[in-house]
This record gives C-alpha cells, structure tokens and sequence, in this order.
C-alpha cells in the first residue's frame, strides 16, 4: 500500500517562497517517478513538476520554469517541490503523485495521490 503525505504549505506573500515536502511510504519508491501537480478553486488539476526515479531528469510546465525545482531524496522516501517567486495564481491545493510508470511524462501512469497541501499566494 502506497501512502504519501505533502506537508509545506502556507499562506505566503507575492514573491516569496515556499517548500513543499511529501513523504511517501511502501517499497520501492526510488524505482518509479513522482509528480507535483495542483488545483485551483473552480478548475481542473494541473501538472506542476514531474522527477525520474534516479532525479537525474525533471520538466515542468510552462507557468512554473524558473520559478520551481523537483527534486528527490530516494534514502528519505521525499520528494520536495521547492517554489519561488510566488504569483498569486500559483494559489491552489498541491499533490504529490506516484506513478506507475518509467515515464514521468506520461500522466495517467500517476495512480497514487497524497491528500493535498494548501498554498495560498496573497498580493
């Protein structure tokens, strides 16, 4: 059973940053890649982020380059989205994902889901 938990949320002001974690439990968590995506209120879930197993290799959508990293800690079961620059659009529910694919582009292989982390971007 694949359990994953995000925690770093907050509210924040434009311009500051923001760290999120998400710790994920199960076996085999550094064999598959992980994701970051979010929901804004009266809108569909996005992509955010995505990282390979090996966290070698990353791509983000377009709103967010520059502005946010993924990385992993595959000793730790964490994956990290460390954010930037907020704008206040950013504001949203942020999960993180696993996948059960090699691809980290692929998003129908992300199949497990965390609860959900609050950010809110003020202006």
């Amino acid at each position: 059973q694949v359990q994953l938990v995000e925690s770093g949320g907050g509210l924040v002001q434009a311009g500051g940053s923001l760290r999120l974690s998400c710790v994920a439990s199960g076996r085999s968590f550094g064999t598959l890649p992980m994701g970051w995506f979010r929901q804004a209120p009266g809108k569909e879930r996005e992509f955010v982020a995505a990282i390979n197993s090996r966290g070698d290799s990353t791509y983000y959508t377009d709103s967010v380059k520059g502005r946010f990293t993924i990385s992993r800690d595959n000793a730790k079961n964490t994956v990290y989205l460390q954010m930037n620059s907020l704008k206040p659009e950013d504001t949203a529910i942020y999960y993180c994902a696993r996948s059960i694919y090699s691809d980290s582009k692929d998003h129908n292989g992300y199949r497990y889901w965390g609860q959900g982390t609050q950010v809110t971007v003020s202006s």
